[in-house]
């Protein structure tokens, strides 16, 4: 039965790996199931092996069949996160369909495909079609494309884990729930790596199949973690730095290799990193190249295909490239300061070497001293496997509506089978009867205080009961809105004479004025003017400019990786990363005490900008923001008081305006669980929190629709504007509607992360409390002080400001 795909492998020079073997068998005897395997060890063909087998043994029956339909039904739809993996995908499909002597036609639709790729996906043509969860459900718009559908035979849906966490996930549990009505013998396989909650990830996948079988592909690659560190005697600094200071030793290690990828962990910094290198790039300059999200797809395109055939030595990257696209060329990885995730070193470290037999490696660039603590928790944590569970986000409502008014345009659909549907997924297996009608009647008029005006009014139910889309207003401006992927207020980049670079948000290029220099896309640009949210530019001679910053730039540590910290802080230091900063940990214990499990440090220090009180839970910045937020509150209540606080990754700082120390047991009683949320709710500014919530939640429903082609779309300026006006309006008139309900409990899971919030919570009460009173800041310390700073006023810059305060510091205590 598997002697095609064997024949073929054999041409090849490859081996059919068991696993690949184990999907193919479950395929053929019809079921659906999770793979879970590190990314370039043959999963796409272990998924694809079915399809194709199944397809050979019935090659006769499925002519005679195709010569009596004119549309044909559709094989296999393969889903996949990028735009960039599916032209990678379709290139390996169409191998593996020639090998095994099929005549399939493969196809693209995505935002990215060619007019005949969405010609042919549109008309039936094709058997096999990647695509993306936006491009699905724009699919489902259309109900012509039902036929097509129904006789599909599989679904595989390709980097599951990177899907699964956020409403894109939600918005496919929705198509996928719409395929399986189409298609009950429609068979679905997930694959994915780097996830640490695997039964969770396949019954949000397969809800209907609880049972499913997880396949385990190949043991994970070896991986060895390379730190560049500092030398014995060298200054290395505490905090606030890029790590530009590494300049030489990057260089050293990208001209030892052919090609390298180095991965920064914002837009900012890879800008930053890249111009930097190419200050001191001693080769062609055409072989260094930059390639993050906002950049135009042609400029992406090429520093793949640079990566591909091997053209280019180095490429400067954010996330933008962590996933499945494969670059057998690419020699070493370097990951500049902290991944702040486990799962995300190891999907960057993958994309080094992807040759048969070849361990993974990852060279670590720590910006400051303290970021050799985190590489050294990030091997012990891979060592033992520990990898961060991803949680699916439940009654995304705004995403139910979307998908609602999706199959109201595709033919119509009947609210008590669709609510039967809807309530198959995980995401809204809890939707209740009162939540649906209230969908509904926001789909149909708005809900009561939009009620009379016609432009939310999408959807009418016929006299058959059936809900349809009449407006061919309506039917557009959906259609160009369809998918959950939103961002704050973009303006073009392009050239007066020539392409377009890319996008850079609105708040930055606002501030600038016509002559401006800015660094973006690899290229000093200067800004000649801004007209219809596009920012015409010109190549800049020399000089410096400043580089763009993007919203969400910030990545939290995961509370895996922190807890890998403070068990390092508190452990043997035998870690050559922890060898080389033993001087600065010495002084951490002289000054204080070093952090470790069961313990909680608080060190309170009186310094001559008054009295700061530091708390190191290590659960993360966003945790640390709203515990900080908690505790003030808390505080204030025992003495009125004013305070200040920041936070980092492992902690927090209050500083009052009145000096009041706390001792063990106030202490102890602020960090009680109880009572967290109305806490929360008095300590937080809620409404203004759910209010820039509201604005994602509004686009994606569909109560700020898009502007319409050949039109000057809307400035984040406007779009503030008219979310806050709604906002306003159904507080005021409609306080019980659904979608502000919503914006109020994504404050809470996302923005605060409640749960996380109060697991932190729980676990400080327990733990033994060691209070400190050190005569100076400490080296943990320090890093928030300097982030406190960044909210007073001063006429010198941060930088300096931090820079002095450390040299003064390391002065002072013989560094």
């Amino acid at each position: 039965m598997e002697a095609p795909l064997l024949d073929w492998f054999k041409t090849r020079g490859w081996k059919a790996l068991p696993f690949q073997r184990e999907v193919w068998s479950h395929y053929l005897q019809g079921r659906s199931g999770l793979l879970h395997t590190p990314t370039g060890s043959g999963k796409t063909l272990a998924a694809f092996g079915g399809p194709l087998l199944e397809a050979v043994r019935e090659r006769k029956q499925l002519t005679t069949a195709l010569k009596k339909n004119r549309v044909r039904p559709l094989q296999v739809l393969w889903i996949t996160p990028l735009k960039a993996l599916a032209a990678d995908t379709t290139r390996a499909l169409n191998k593996a369909i020639a090998g095994v002597g099929l005549d399939w036609q493969v196809g693209q639709r995505t935002g990215d495909a060619s007019a005949r790729d969405k010609r042919l996906a549109r008309a039936g043509k094709l058997d096999v079609l990647v695509t993306t969860p936006e491009s699905l459900a724009l699919l489902l718009s259309y109900p012509d494309t039902a036929p097509q559908l129904q006789d599909i035979r599989a679904v595989i849906v390709d980097e599951w884990h990177e899907l699964l966490a956020n409403k894109r996930g939600v918005l496919l549990q929705l198509g996928l729930a719409r395929l399986r009505k189409l298609s009950p013998g429609m068979r679905t396989w997930g694959l994915s790596a780097t996830l640490g909650n695997l039964e969770e990830a396949r019954d949000a996948l397969l809800p209907n199949t609880p049972d499913a079988p997880m396949v385990a592909g190949v043991r994970p690659r070896t991986l060895t973690l390379e730190t560049l560190r500092p030398k014995a005697g060298e200054r290395f600094p505490w905090s606030g730095h890029l790590g530009l200071a590494q300049l030489s030793r990057v260089l050293e290690k990208l001209l030892a290799v052919k090609t390298s990828l180095v991965f920064t962990n914002t837009r900012a910094q890879a800008e930053l990193w890249h111009q930097a290198l190419s200050s001191v790039w001693p080769e062609d300059p055409a072989t260094l190249a930059l390639h993050h999200g906002s950049l135009s797809p042609k400029l992406r395109n090429e520093a793949e295909q640079g990566l591909r055939c091997g053209t280019l030595r180095c490429v400067v990257a954010t996330s933008s490239l962590d996933l499945g696209v494969d670059f057998p060329a690419v020699d070493q990885v370097l990951q500049i300061g902290s991944p702040k995730g486990i799962a995300r070193l190891l999907q960057r470290a993958g994309r080094a070497r992807h040759r048969p037999g070849e361990a993974g490696h990852v060279v670590c660039v720590p910006t400051h001293a303290l970021e050799l603590v985190e590489y050294a928790a990030a091997r012990q944590a891979i060592a033992r496997n520990e990898i961060e569970p991803r949680h699916a986000p439940r009654l995304s409502l705004d995403v139910l509506a979307q998908h609602c008014v999706t199959l109201a345009l595709g033919g119509g659909f009947d609210p008590n089978a669709l609510l039967e549907e809807v309530r198959g997924t995980q995401a809204f297996a809890q939707l209740d009867d009162e939540t649906w009608q209230a969908v509904l009647d926001f789909i149909e008029r708005g809900g009561s205080a939009l009620d009379r005006y016609p432009d939310y009014h999408k959807v009418v139910r016929d006299e058959d009961g059936v809900y349809r889309v009449h407006d061919r207003k309506v039917a557009l401006r959906h259609r160009l809105s369809i998918g959950t992927i939103t961002s704050d207020g973009s303006v073009q980049v392009k050239f007066l004479r020539g392409g377009g670079l890319g996008s850079i948000e609105e708040l930055f290029v606002g501030r600038l004025r016509r002559g401006d220099r800015f660094q973006f896309a690899g290229r000093m640009l200067e800004l000649v003017r801004l007209e219809d949210m596009t920012a015409y530019v010109r190549m800049a001679k020399g000089g410096d400019g400043t580089v763009p910053k993007w919203m969400g730039g910030r990545m939290p540590l995961s509370s895996e990786l922190g807890r890998e910290v403070e068990a390092v802080f508190g452990g043997d230091h035998a870690a050559p990363e922890l060898r080389s900063i033993a001087p600065l940990l010495a002084l951490q214990e002289r000054l204080s005490a070093l952090p470790a499990p069961g313990t909680l440090l608080c060190e309170q220090v009186k310094a001559r900008d008054g009295l700061h009180v530091f708390l190191y839970p290590f659960a993360g910045r966003q945790v640390h923001e709203g515990l900080a937020a908690l505790l003030a509150l808390r505080w204030g209540r025992l003495q009125s008081n004013t305070f200040a606080f920041a936070a980092n990754d492992y902690g927090l700082v209050l500083s009052p305006a009145n000096a009041a120390e706390l001792d063990k047991a106030a202490l102890h009683a602020l960090l009680q669980p109880e009572h967290l949320i109305e806490d929360l709710t008095a300590s937080l500014n809620l409404g203004e929190l759910a209010r820039r919530q509201f604005r994602e939640i509004a686009r994606v429903s569909g109560l700020l629709p898009p502007s319409l082609p050949g039109k000057t779309p809307r400035s984040m300026r406007q779009l503030q504007a008219s979310s806050g006006l709604l906002f306003d309006v159904l507080t005021r008139h409609d306080p019980d509607h659904l979608l502000l309900g919503q914006a109020r409990r994504e404050v809470f899971s996302g923005t605060l992360e409640l749960d996380r919030l109060a697991a932190t919570l729980h676990d400080c009460a327990q733990r033994r409390l060691r209070l400190h009173r050190p005569t100076s800041l400490t080296p943990l310390s320090f890093p928030l002080w300097a982030e406190s700073l960044r909210g007073q006023l001063s006429t010198e810059d941060w930088k300096t400001r931090v820079q002095r305060a450390a040299q003064q510091l390391e002065k002072k205590h013989g560094r």
